[in-house]
């Protein structure tokens, strides 16, 4: 059981976040990369429409994840 726990939380706090708080961010993250790859499949028949939403959800998405944790490790660890 402690196993079956474990498994559930070890990842979350490898990032700094507790089960609940990475089940938000994981839906974020999958809603976000959900309507871009629709954007993208209407840019492919319509070229017309969507042309930067794509790029915008990557952008996002990179922000989100790589730039933003950067930096609330900085300031973590400035706090020490």
């Amino acid at each position: 059981m402690k196993n079956l726990i474990r498994s559930f939380t070890e990842h979350p706090e490898s990032v700094g976040e507790s089960y609940a708080e990475h089940l938000g961010t994981a839906f974020g993250f999958g809603w976000t990369m959900l309507t871009g790859g629709l954007a993208c499949l209407i840019h492919g028949v319509f070229p017309f429409l969507c042309t930067r939403s794509g790029s915008q959800c990557i952008c996002e998405l990179h922000h989100r994840m790589v730039t933003n944790r950067r930096n609330q490790k900085s300031v973590a660890s400035s706090n020490v």
